[in-house]
């Protein structure tokens, strides 16, 4: 692995739980939905990645969950944003947009 690779992977693992929480800020969504759309964006490696993460985040209080009848299959569990996780992204969302710029300003200063 290069040490690029090393630092995106640090990026990843770094914002993907507040990923999560602004994917289910318009509604409650299914796991597997999450998978797809965070791998489309490259945000994610694996599927096994995401599930721990879930758990976690039900766990802490972030998201809720529910299970809901499939019309293919078992039923399935789907996560929804809580308050404490709708604060825990809006405290996320103002530290991103502070730590973006510094780091973009860094990057500039490097720039003929």
């Amino acid at each position: 692995m290069t040490t690029g690779d090393a630092a995106l992977t640090q990026l990843r693992r770094g914002a993907l739980e507040h990923c999560v929480l602004a994917l289910l800020q318009s509604g409650e969504r299914y796991g597997y939905d999450l998978v797809t759309e965070l791998s489309e964006a490259g945000l994610l490696a694996s599927e096994g990645t995401l599930y721990p993460l879930l758990s976690r985040l039900r766990r802490d209080e972030l998201v809720s969950t529910s299970w809901q009848e499939s019309p293919s299959g078992p039923p399935r569990r789907y996560y929804a944003l809580t308050d404490a996780g709708r604060a825990s992204l809006d405290t996320f969302r103002h530290a991103w947009t502070q730590f973006a710029g510094s780091v973009d300003q860094l990057l500039q200063k490097g720039t003929p």
